[in-house]
């Protein structure tokens, strides 16, 4: 029975996340047609590798290799073979239905946590036989593998280090809550910039953050000159901790947006973003520190809390003028992050509540395997040339 008609709700989640797209993770998808079409083979001699049965129908003949076009990317496959030469998998027969089906049960194992009830009947659909919940389960685990395999992959030298977290509601225990995807960044020596590791935990603590920041180290990141993100308290302690020598430059952005908090009246944020707008923009740090002075006793009379604050918190953005001339204006705000953070929202908004630390996991880490390989593709975004 098709999913599509199985559950209305589910088909129209299903349809969204394929209008988003799944492109970049054709490597995922490649590696769900070939155990989809293990799966077929086995059925087919009605035996399982190495089986020893009286039912055996032929023997399995290794594999040939195939480069399937598809609109989300060349897939590579690897096609099973049988001695006798009578089998060829129907999924290749199948064309593009076949090829939604796909679509459809990577957004369902995303989504649904990998499902078996569900992803169950779409492998049933594409393969046109049963499927079992522990062929269901090989499946997910080779996805599951090849993404902690990204996730915790050797890392090199990196010259700049951005952090950022986005929350996602996540079930726990029963009950639904706001949980912390901690997201690293970096630009490498040659100016490439990467996505260096993703974790879904219970909140920005220290403990959390430092964990993750460690785990960077333990995979052989080194190398950095400095590190950019927001002020969370339990980020910066985790920076000082792990990382004591490396200057740390509070992104100029957020910056911008806390200091609203501080202005007592409406008709004064615009004139208060261009005063520290153009505290930042100074052409070095002893001209920024010196406007900083004169705009601080500007608002002193009129605000200040505003004025003490700013006094306190913008020199945290000081530190980029410590950086090479022409990385300044990329490496003052931690804006990389957030254009990636809108497309996990753009991508992640489907899901709604995600039923598991795990499946969340596994979608945000799919996208952010795509937006890595797309960046090792373009140019460099920083000259480490003077």
């Amino acid at each position: 029975m098709s999913v599509v008609k199985e559950d209305s709700k589910l088909s129209s989640i299903t349809e969204t996340f394929l209008e988003s797209g799944l492109d970049g993770l054709g490597r995922a998808v490649g590696m769900l047609i070939n155990e989809a079409m293990l799966i077929e083979r086995d059925r087919h001699l009605q035996a399982a590798p190495y089986e020893r049965t009286d039912n055996r129908t032929g023997y399995a003949n290794g594999f040939k290799p195939k480069v399937l076009n598809t609109r989300i990317g060349a897939l590579d496959l690897s096609i099973p073979q049988v001695r006798e030469g009578n089998f060829y998998p129907s999924f290749l027969e199948r064309g593009i239905r076949s090829e939604r089906a796909l679509k459809i049960s990577l957004a369902e194992m995303y989504i649904q946590g990998v499902s078996t009830r569900k992803v169950s009947s779409i492998l049933e659909e594409m393969c046109g036989l049963e499927v079992t919940s522990s062929e269901v389960s090989r499946a997910a685990k080779l996805l599951d593998e090849e993404f902690e395999k990204w996730r915790t992959r050797s890392l090199g030298k990196y010259v700049y280090l951005i952090l950022d977290a986005r929350y996602e509601k996540v079930r726990q225990n029963s009950c639904v809550v706001d949980s912390a995807v901690l997201i690293a960044y970096g630009v490498d020596e040659s100016g490439k910039r990467d996505v260096l590791g993703v974790s879904v935990s219970l909140s920005e603590a220290e403990v959390h953050w430092r964990k993750f920041l460690d785990s960077l180290v333990s995979r052989g990141f080194h190398g950095l000159s400095g590190i950019t993100s927001d002020a969370h308290p339990g980020l910066k302690a985790a920076i000082k901790a792990v990382f004591p020598s490396v200057p740390w430059q509070r992104c100029q952005f957020h910056l911008q947006q806390n200091a609203q908090s501080y202005v007592p009246k409406k008709s004064m944020k615009k004139e208060v973003a261009e005063d520290i707008r153009n505290i930042f923009n100074a052409p070095d740090r002893v001209e920024a520190e010196r406007y900083l002075k004169i705009i601080t006793e500007k608002y002193a009379p009129k605000a200040m809390e505003l004025s003490k604050w700013m006094e306190n918190n913008i020199p945290e953005g000081f530190n980029v003028f410590n950086f090479k001339k022409n990385h300044q204006i990329k490496i003052r705000t931690s804006n990389m992050a957030e254009r990636v953070n809108r497309e996990i929202k753009r991508r992640t908004r489907v899901a709604s509540i995600f039923p598991s630390t795990s499946s969340c996991e596994r979608l945000v880490t799919g996208l952010l395997i795509e937006i890595s390989e797309k960046w090792a593709t373009e140019k460099i975004y920083l000259s480490m040339t003077d």
